[in-house]
């Protein structure tokens, strides 16, 4: 499918994010294994979540839709889950099959779990090496470094280890694994990245410990306690929001009922630091998070260094700090995130490549981009790579760009945020 975007005159309205994809796949993994019922309410209505579904739903799990966006899980307990009849299908979801191959590692029955063709070429490597040291058996194409993944489960022992990249989908894992170990497991990350697992387990009656950048989980025999959610909004899906209006030069846009977890916060204090007209308001916590409601409005950007630390709190969003980056003054360099090569598709490059056709001054860096700003974008044709978040950020770059500009794939946001292009619609006075 193709969308075509027109540059708005005006940017205007309201509007409220999926529910956190995050936050949703956790929310249904670790209720699945507690011992007994739970509600899930503002569940993410993206097809990486419902691949999550659907594989628990192999595994024995019952998971009813009570209504739209909100799910019934009954935990079937430590030792509920059954053998899969068939092969697990995670679709497009890196967080699908990496926490659920934790989940697996410890079950005494054989798995296998598949993806589609850009799942099946992300690395995989990373999360076979933990495992097999906790004593699963773990198989994968290409030398035991991509899925499919042949999973036959065992008794696991509590390991020590250090994460090679900040990965919460790798950390999550690892946990996820540690709730059947025997003894302690620890997870040291070579910098913060998300942590809604942490915080969940915790919610759950799991006993965790964390000391900087070190996670000590120690197992329980008793099964984790159920917990009823209302998922926040997703800000890695408001995100785009945040940056149309503030790249935009008439424009006001609230965003209502976002997580602003810390670990998540990257964009906001991106935006800020470039000089956006950014407001945090009604701060709250629900369900463990914290949510709020955003605010920004048309700004003058300025180019900023942006790397180190802050990038595992912002790996997501950086396509769209490069189209904030083309509309700034000033240079903007982006380093410290290879990670971005191994995505969906190699972001760094198509992201140097889309925005070079909209007329952007972008070259590519080996672990990030240098953005000259000041340009005036011009409509033109942008291909998505089947990848959500090119798809959605080369929509907002349509939005400041001159003419129309046409996004090839652009059905790839149901994978996340199936009703990205009508919110964009609904907002902009001028996009067909």
């Amino acid at each position: 499918m193709d969308q075509r975007v027109r540059w708005a005159s005006i940017l205007r309205g309201e509007v409220i994010p999926p529910g956190d994809k995050s936050i949703s796949h956790r929310a249904l993994i670790l209720n699945s294994v507690a011992g007994g019922k739970a509600r899930v309410d503002n569940f993410s209505p993206g097809a990486d979540c419902l691949a999550t579904v659907a594989c628990l739903r192999q595994l024995g799990v019952e998971i009813v839709e009570e209504s739209p966006g909100s799910l019934t899980v009954s935990g079937v307990g430590k030792e509920g889950l059954k053998e899969p009849k068939d092969v697990l299908n995670a679709g497009n979801s890196a967080t699908t099959i990496r926490l659920l191959a934790g989940l697996l590692a410890a079950q005494p029955f054989l798995s296998i779990i598949t993806g589609d063709e850009s799942l099946r070429s992300r690395p995989m490597a990373r999360l076979i090496h933990p495992l097999r040291l906790m004593g699963a058996e773990v198989w994968g194409r290409g030398g035991d470094s991509l899925a499919p993944l042949a999973i036959k489960g065992n008794q696991l022992r509590g390991i020590k280890y250090q994460l090679p990249v900040a990965s919460a989908q790798l950390k999550s894992a690892v946990l996820i694994a540690a709730l059947f170990a025997q003894g302690n497991t620890t997870v040291e990350e070579p910098a913060p990245s998300r942590d809604h697992t942490e915080r969940m387990l915790r919610a759950m009656g799991a006993k965790l410990k964390s000391d900087g950048l070190r996670i000590t989980l120690t197992p329980d025999p008793v099964p984790l306690v159920p917990l009823d959610l209302l998922i926040p909004g997703d800000i890695s899906s408001a995100a785009f929001w945040l940056v149309a209006g503030a790249i935009h030069p008439n424009a006001r846009i609230e965003v209502r009922n976002t997580g602003i977890n810390p670990t998540r916060m990257g964009i906001i204090e991106v935006l800020l630091d470039m000089g956006a007209k950014l407001r945090i308001e009604n701060e709250r916590i629900e369900a463990g998070e914290p949510v709020a409601d955003l605010i920004v409005e048309s700004s003058d950007l300025v180019g900023r260094q942006i790397g180190g630390s802050l990038i595992p709190r912002l790996i997501d969003e950086i396509p769209l700090i490069a189209i904030a980056g083309c509309v700034a003054r000033g240079t903007t360099v982006i380093r410290d995130a290879a990670e971005l090569r191994v995505k969906e598709t190699d972001r760094i490059r198509a992201t140097m490549k889309e925005l070079s056709r909209l007329g952007a001054d972008i070259g590519e860096l080996p672990d990030g981009l240098i953005i000259r700003g000041g340009k005036t974008l011009k409509g033109g044709e942008c291909h998505s790579y089947h990848d959500h978040r090119l798809a959605m950020a080369w929509g907002i770059a349509g939005l400041v760009a001159q003419g129309e500009t046409i996004i090839h794939d652009a059905e790839a946001v149901a994978f996340s945020y199936p009703g990205f292009w009508s919110d964009l619609e609904r907002l902009s006075a001028r996009t067909v």
